[in-house]
This record gives structure tokens, C-alpha cells and sequence, in this order.
């Protein structure tokens, strides 16, 4: 099933104009004790649009983890650890397990020849939502948190449509207090808005450009491998995801805000790291928090030595890769991070401290290239096929007469995503809106042509899905 098939996206007319005026305008008139229930009733209803099946899933999950969130709670209070740990244990896999049903079954059923199951769907969302509910089950067995018995305002932070089916994964005890008690002000209405539209414009206006560009140089490679097509599938893939995933994560900060939630950052360009350990405490920043103190930091971090140190980052890096998709990409992928981080902390970090900035930021956007290459693979040969390309290996020619004309029309393009993957721009703002009064008045009207471009732009285009709807 296509995308355009299962529901509203943010960068969708139907969205901009329909729903999200009406949720806002009914949020707004709505009394302070019914606002939970007009967001759960809401994201529901966003959810329900696209996926009107496996909206029963979802409420499932809920369910599970609400009940045996009482549970867990009242073996503690009763000073039964053991049964709290095996409640969790239980609850915990209640949850994972249909998650990986519906995400793996039929990839691990094809590798061994087992029947597989047709027509099972991957249900959009339900590895972010999965996480947040084992992140409310795994607190609440710590004592982190305390057992929340509202079960609108639990079911509000499960499904809270702007995060919902693409994150950022939001950890309960991140806005625990705000599910019982917030309020929106003017300057949050602002700035939930002013981020909303940036976001809508990265995804738009440079990440779906950047996604075009990749499609040729991917498809020109099947054709007539070339060294700096390779190169080029590449680089505009690794940007596209950056622009598409970041973009959909500042929309998803600005909806909330504008509901008074304040989710965390995902992102923090990622692409000015000058090393792989950088890069990932900039590039997916909640899921990489979420596996560090879920998973990480219980196996023992790198408290115990070199050697659990490898084997807990393999071991996280591994998760990793399966958590984003049913493929041997992917975990071929994790891994290779992981490896990477092995040797970063061994040896290579040391290394790199002793290099020009210069050097250490080329060797770190090199790798992240080529890793990218393996993610966005549709199969192993083709991630062959484009490594093999990038390196001159069984290439007779470094390029072709298209390849060239069409990276000479996108180099625009190019300059403009390098300067908007770097903190110039925002830096550039935040001087000009301090320097007199009045310049902060030109910042909405900044973001109404802005959204009025996008506008324009979504008229004229076809649908334009996220690819992180995808894992």
C-alpha cells in the first residue's frame, strides 16, 4: 500500500486547511479539563484516517501498558520486587511483540522459507510509539515516574498526532507534567508556528528537491555505473534525509508547542560533526538518548571495561539497525556504526584529535556518505552496485554527459542545502532580530511568505510522504 493511501501528512493541503485549523480552533474554546480528551480524540482521528485497522493495535498497546502499569505499581508499593520486575518483563514484551510481528515476521519467515503472510502491512508509527509506551513502562518500574491514572491523558501522550507516527520519541517523564497541567501563551502560539513553517519549507522546498536529484543519479547508476554518479546518489540522498527527517521533527516541536507541549530537539546539525560519536549526539538525538538509558547504560555502559564496551555498543548499534526496518541493509548498517564507535574509542579518537578540523569534518561526512548508501539500499547489490561506483570499481567511466548537466543544475541547490545544514542561518537570524525592536516584526511576515511559498508549491506537486514513515 502506497503511502498516499494511509492518511494525512503535515506537508498536505488537506492538513494546513482542514485539520489542523480545526483541532486548533476546537483546543482552543475547549475547558481545561476536556483539552486531553479533544487531543486523544484528535490524534485518533489523524491516525485513524490512514490506518483505520491497525488504529485497534495501537489502542491495544495502550491498554496493555495502562493495566499493567497498576499492576507494576502496586507490586512495588506492596514491596514485591521480583513480581515488578516479572510484571515489567512481561509488559515490556507484550509490546515488543507486535512490534515485531508486524515489522519482521515476514522478512525472517522469507529468510529461513517459512510461509509468509500477505498483504501484512507495516502499521505507520508503530516503532515510535512502541518505544515511548516502553519508556513510560521501564520509569514507572524504576521509580522514575509515578503511575499515571488518567487514562485520557496516558492515551493523549501515546497518540499525540504531531509525533506520532514519525517522532521525536518522546521519554513520559519529558512531559509528564504538562499531560496534567499547561498552558499556551502568545509567544508559544509564535514560535510553534514560526518552527512549524521552517520545518514545512525544509521538507518541501530543499529536502524533496534533494530527493528528485537522488532518484536520477540512483537510477543512472543502473544504467551506466559512473564515479561521481555514485558519489552524487550519495550525497543527495544523505541531505535529502537530513532536510526530510529534521524538517518533519521541527514541525512536530512547533505543533506542540503551539498545545503548550515543549518535546526535545532531534536534531542539532548533525552534518558540522567532525567525528561518528558527534555525529550521533546530533543526528536522532531521541533515539539515541532512548537506547542509551534503555539499553546501553543497564548493560553497563563503559563501566566494565574494554571488552563490554564493544560488545554493549555492538549490541546497541545491532538494535539499532533492526529498529529501523526489516532488511539486511539495516543491520548490516547498525553494525557498521558500531564498529566505527568500537574504534573511535579505542584508538581513532586520539587520532582525530590531532588532525585539522578540516580533515576530522571530511573524514566524518566520507562515512556518513557511505552509510547512508547501505541504509537507503533497496537490497544488498544495490548498495554494492554504489559503493563499488564511488570507489571506480568495475566503472569505465568517471561520468556522463546527463550526470554532469544535471549536478550543474542542482548546485544551486546544493549551496543552498551546505549553508542550511550548518547553524550560519539561524545565527544570521538571531543577530538581526537583536539588533532593533523592530526587527522582530519582519519574523512573521518572514513566515507567512514562507508558508505561502509552500503553499504554492504543494499546489502544484503530487504527494509528498516522509520518509521516515517508513520505519
Amino acid at each position: 500500500i502506497g503511502q498516499e493511501e494511509r492518511g494525512v501528512v503535515f506537508s498536505s493541503l488537506v492538513f494546513l486547511f482542514g485539520f489542523l485549523p480545526t483541532v486548533l480552533a476546537v483546543y482552543a474554546v475547549a475547558p481545561r479539563r476536556w483539552k486531553n480528551g479533544v487531543l486523544l480524540a484528535a490524534s485518533l482521528f489523524f491516525y485513524g484516517w490512514g490506518e483505520p485497522t491497525y488504529i485497534f493495535l495501537m489502542l491495544a498497546s495502550i491498554l496493555t501498558a495502562y493495566g499493567m502499569g497498576f499492576l507494576i505499581h502496586g507490586a512495588k508499593e506492596s514491596h514485591r520486587p521480583r513480581r515488578a520486575k516479572w510484571l515489567t518483563v512481561l509488559s515490556f514484551g507484550l509490546n515488543l511483540s507486535a512490534l515485531f510481528f508486524f515489522k519482521y515476521y515476514n522478512f525472517l519467515a522469507g529468510a529461513v522459507g517459512a510461509p509468509v503472510i500477505a498483504g501484512l502491512v507495516l502499521p505507520i508509527g508503530i516503532s515510535f510509539y512502541t518505544f515511548q509506551i516502553l519508556s513510560y513502562t521501564v520509569d514507572l518500574y524504576r521509580g522514575e515516574i509515578e503511575l499515571q491514572r488518567d487514562f485520557i491523558a496516558f492515551g493523549t501522550y501515546v497518540t499525540l498526532f504531531p509525533q506520532l507516527v514519525a517522532g521525536p520519541i518522546v521519554k513520559y517523564a519529558e512531559i509528564d507534567r504538562a499531560l496534567t497541567c499547561r498552558r499556551v501563551t502568545v509567544e508559544d502560539f509564535s514560535v510553534g508556528v514560526t518552527r512549524f513553517v521552517c520545518g514545512l519549507a525544509k521538507k518541501l522546498l530543499i529536502g524533496d528537491a534533494l530527493a528528485s536529484g537522488f532518484a536520477f543519479f540512483r537510477d543512472s547508476l543502473t544504467l551506466t555505473p559512473t564515479v561521481l554518479g555514485g558519489w552524487l546518489a550519495a550525497i543527495f540522498y544523505s541531505m535529502h534525509l537530513y532536510f526530510d527527517f529534521s524538517g518533519y521533527s521541527d514541525m512536530a516541536i512547533g505543533l506542540g508547542r503551539m498545545f503548550g507541549f515543549r518535546f526535545p530537539e532531534n536534531f542539532n546539525y548533525p552534518y558540522v560533526s567532525k567525528s561518528i560519536g558527534e555525529f550521533w549526539r546530533r543526528w536522532h538525538m531521541t533515539l539515541s538518548s532512548w537506547f542509551r538509558d534503555y539499553v546501553y547504560i543497564p548493560l553497563g555502559g563503559s563501566r566494565r571495561g574494554r571488552l563490554r564496551l564493544c560488545r554493549n555498543l555492538l549490541v546497541v548499534w545491532l538494535l539499532t539497525g533492526f529498529w529501523h526496518g526489516a532488511g539486511w541493509n539495516f543491520p548490516l548498517w547498525g553494525l557498521y556504526f558500531g564498529v566505527l564507535l568500537i574504534l573511535e574509542h579505542l584508538f581513532l579518537r586520539r587520532i582525530l584529535e590531532r588532525l585539522p578540523p578540516l580533515l576530522r569534518h571530511v573524514y566524518t561526512l566520507i562515512l556518513v556518505f557511505v552509510s547512508f548508501v547501505i541504509f537507503s539500499a533497496e537490497d544488498l547489490s544495490s548498495a554494492a552496485l554504489c559503493l563499488r561506483s564511488m570507489i571506480g570499481v568495475g566503472v569505465e567511466r568517471f561520468t556522463l554527459p546527463a550526470v554532469t548537466y544535471r549536478l550543474w543544475r542542482n548546485l544551486p541547490l546544493l549551496g543552498v542545502a551546505a549553508v542550511g545544514a550548518t547553524p550560519i542561518v539561524k545565527e544570521r537570524v538571531r543577530i538581526f532580530l537583536q539588533k532593533k525592536p523592530w526587527h522582530a516584526l519582519v519574523l512573521p511576515s518572514a513566515s507567512a511568505a514562507l508558508l505561502l511559498i509552500c503553499v504554492a508549491y504543494l499546489v502544484d506537486s503530487t504527494f509528498s510522504p516522509f520518509a521516515y514513515f517508513n520505519f
